[in-house]
């Protein structure tokens, strides 16, 4: 079963394994729908990647936008209304009351809604483009990859009055150093060779080639074992908090485990007999 589709955001699955996942508001350069609402952008964009992560059909989740920008942030313009989402929209998660209750939101809320991104076990792509604003950025982030062209540009919270949050806080002085990362705090904004010079961006390509190269790169990753990728990717977010034992022993234990798949047989088969392998992530 599906994730429940809204216009704002489009989820396009394709037979190769692929997963587009589009903010569509490009007359609003797809600036967010709502904030923490169960029904808002940040909301539906964990899931719809659960969804994809639960297919077993989909081996890779491409976030992107339709049109000229990849997602401008919150829409300080408008808010979503009950009249435009329909009845099961809930308001914001938490519904806290008190001289606590701003962090309580940003903590119970919006914060935990970007973390999803993070903990999706299926590797993920942020097509950057164009200008990834606020939490446009911290969910381009959370991805595993970034591929950006011209287009691109990373600006922060600063419009706003506000601080980056979880994705830029945590994400950028590892990516890019400290040094870097308070420059762009201080700063707020970012073109994309310099994202590109800073390691922000995985690939930087002119914008005709910016769905060809993610394509290209789809592929190659579907080429390998999905269960080598699986565990790949958790061990290495989780070594970015711990220790080389204890990557050690998170490392063993896996490769214990992936010896025995049907996917490592199927890999091994198959080199020896220099053909395609079939991966089942089994």
């Amino acid at each position: 079963m599906g994730p429940e589709i809204v216009d704002y955001l489009l989820y396009e699955k394709e037979d190769n394994g692929v997963l587009w996942i589009k903010f569509n508001r490009p007359e609003k350069m797809n600036a967010l729908f709502g904030t923490a609402e169960e029904l808002g952008t940040v909301a539906k964009v964990g899931e719809y990647m659960r969804a994809g992560d639960d297919d077993p059909d989909v081996r890779v989740i491409v976030l992107t936008g339709v049109g000229r920008g990849f997602c401008s942030g919150a829409d300080l313009k408008s808010r979503a209304s009950e009249d435009e989402v329909g009845p099961n929209f809930s308001g914001a998660r938490g519904g806290h009351e008190g001289p606590d209750a701003a962090r309580q939101h940003f903590y119970h809320g919006f914060t935990k809604l970007h973390r999803d991104i993070a903990i999706i076990r299926k590797p993920t792509i942020a097509m950057i483009n164009g200008a990834a604003v606020g939490s446009g950025m911290d969910m381009a982030l959370h991805c595993d990859i970034r591929i950006g062209c011209e287009n691109t540009r990373f600006i922060g919270y600063q419009q706003a009055g506000q601080i980056i949050e979880n994705g830029g806080s945590y994400y950028l002085p590892k990516m890019v150093g400290l040094g870097r990362a308070l420059e762009f705090a201080y700063t707020g904004s970012l073109t994309a060779e310099r994202a590109y010079e800073w390691g922000m961006l995985n690939h930087l390509v002119t914008s005709e080639e910016l769905e060809a190269t993610t394509r290209e790169l789809c592929e190659r990753i579907i080429a390998q074992p999905p269960l080598v990728q699986w565990n790949s990717k958790r061990i290495m977010r989780a070594a970015l908090d711990s220790t080389l034992e204890t990557t050690m022993v998170l490392t063993s234990n896996a490769g214990g485990i992936l010896q025995s798949s049907d996917d490592a047989k199927e890999a091994r088969q198959a080199f020896v007999e220099k053909r395609k392998p079939k991966f089942r992530g089994v």
